[in-house]
């Protein structure tokens, strides 16, 4: 005689609402981990879906919402040191609102950052935290909010589109460091490194330009833009040494060029901080462990991270939170400036 195995029933949301004595929509809350339901009644929840064993299926709540529980970080190039301490600050806060990042790298590029947009918004994700890519405009960041998909831009700002941004105060910062050289004395400072097609470039760029312009005392300074990475910061000092070189003081626009810029500094026979007088932008690690130490314009990570989050909060739940949001800088003021 065969006995047949009775297949248990799936246990249902409705099952732990019974239990736990509370309405079905209770449940739901708790299960997406709002903040508006009660800690007693939370608890009760939960202790009824360990009791009952439920488990919840995201996906099949997703399909029914429209929304999954992802959140879509792309970031412009993780290979900048500061891209990947950001990238590290946003996961953390994402993580605190029961959500999920997706990490991505778009090394510059727009034509990749088109490409993996297009297929993360066939895992339905809830939102996009993007750093744009060169080439980004204000149509293909609103297309993309039009389609549906909340989207926040950080670090750089997209003029005109319709997207919550969120960044540091990057004249401020560059106005600071070229104040703070021009009062050890520099003559000849110069600006070097970063892409003219991205708003940050421009933005420290004018800063760099406004101090010296309250300062009434200086022509047009040298500017040389570069890649953004260390072979970028070398190149650039080697270009600005050779059609300027009474330079005696230079605005770098990240760390990472500023490093470039000391290595070929130190080729031409040149003392970083004695010679030329040299500042960062970024405040990164490794910054002060330099030969010698680098002053640096520092932003806060961790504050872009939680600032983000919150415009995120507000989206998923329908509000509209500032356009534009802009973090405090700081000068950081080291040996190779002082």
């Amino acid at each position: 005689m065969t006995i047949e195995k009775v297949k248990p029933e799936k246990v249902t949301i409705f099952d732990v609402a019974r239990e736990a004595q509370v309405s079905k929509s209770t449940v739901s809350l708790v299960l997406t981990q709002s903040d508006k339901v009660s800690a007693k009644s939370k608890e009760k929840v939960l202790s009824a879906i360990e009791k009952l064993g439920y488990v919840y299926n995201r996906d099949a709540a997703a399909l029914r919402s429209k929304r999954s529980n992802l959140i879509a970080l792309i970031i412009n190039d993780l290979t900048n040191p500061y891209s990947a301490q950001l990238a590290v600050g946003l996961e953390k806060h994402i993580a605190e609102l029961g959500m999920l990042p997706m990490l991505v790298n778009t090394d510059e590029s727009f034509t990749r950052q088109q490409q993996v947009v297009q297929t993360l918004k066939e895992y339905n994700v809830a939102a996009f935290v993007i750093c744009p890519a060169p080439g980004t405009d204000k149509t293909w960041v609103n297309q993309l909010i039009n389609s549906g998909f909340p989207v926040i831009n950080i670090m750089r700002e997209i003029p005109y589109a319709n997207a919550p941004t969120i960044l540091p105060d990057n004249q401020k910062g560059t106005l600071l460091a070229t104040e703070h050289l021009i009062a050890q004395g520099a003559k000849h400072p110069a600006f070097v490194g970063g892409n003219n097609q991205i708003s940050d470039y421009h933005e420290r760029l004018k800063g760099f330009q406004t101090a010296l312009t309250l300062e009434g005392s200086f022509q047009a300074a040298p500017v040389v833009c570069s890649l953004t990475n260390r072979q970028g910061g070398r190149d650039a000092f080697n270009s600005l040494i050779s059609k300027y070189p009474n330079t005696d003081a230079i605005v770098c626009f990240n760390d990472v060029v500023a490093y470039g810029v000391m290595d070929a500094m130190q080729q031409h026979g040149l003392v970083p901080g004695k010679d030329i007088k040299i500042v960062g932008f970024d405040d990164l690690e490794d910054s002060k462990l330099m030969s010698p130490a680098l002053s640096s314009v520092r932003i806060e990570a961790q504050e872009i991270g939680k600032r983000t989050c919150l415009a995120l909060k507000e989206l998923l739940e329908h509000g509209q939170p500032a356009l534009r949001t802009q973090i405090d800088v700081r000068l950081m003021i080291r040996a190779s400036s002082n």
